[in-house]
């Protein structure tokens, strides 16, 4: 019997639309980079790109553990020098809200050619609103998903 290795072609990508709201950081980057890998399928390939495409809104009310808003550091630089700029989450929470979770989401995948296409799919919304992308988004419909503990979780099917 041979074995059978599903196709990109093949595949039907799913849009699921998730509330940030009092949710921990790291749990909801795990739960976000399975859904964008798309692990849940029964036929998941590790080398193709099979992931679903994840809108998340509310990343501002996003929450951590401990004391990890004063504590935990993100830093950037601009090449130059002198150019490494510092600052905690909670600057950072309220510059740009998204990038947090960006980040998050980012750390959890190789850094490569496929990482890259996973994390083209995230989209990202600092409050609860969504942009219409097609014509075709507004025929979905949104239906409740189970997925753990979570009751802010949100599948939209076409």
């Amino acid at each position: 019997m041979k074995t059978l290795f599903p196709k990109q072609e093949h595949h039907i990508p799913k849009w699921y639309v998730i509330d940030a709201t009092s949710k921990t950081l790291g749990r909801l980057a795990t739960e976000v980079s399975k859904l964008l890998r798309g692990k849940e399928k029964s036929y998941f390939t590790p080398g193709i790109n099979q992931g679903n495409f994840v809108i998340i809104l509310n990343a501002q009310k996003i929450q951590v553990s401990g004391k990890k808003r004063s504590d935990k550091f993100y830093y950037r630089n601009s090449t130059r020098p002198g150019g490494l700029k510092k600052e905690t989450f909670d600057q950072l929470q309220k510059r740009i809200p998204s990038r947090i979770i960006e980040q998050a989401v980012w750390g959890c995948y190789q850094k490569g050619v496929l990482g890259r296409s996973y994390y083209r799919r995230l989209y990202i919304y600092s409050q609860n609103y969504v942009p219409s992308f097609s014509t075709e988004e507004k025929k979905k419909k949104i239906i409740p998903l189970d997925l753990g503990s979570s009751q802010n979780w949100i599948k939209m099917e076409i």
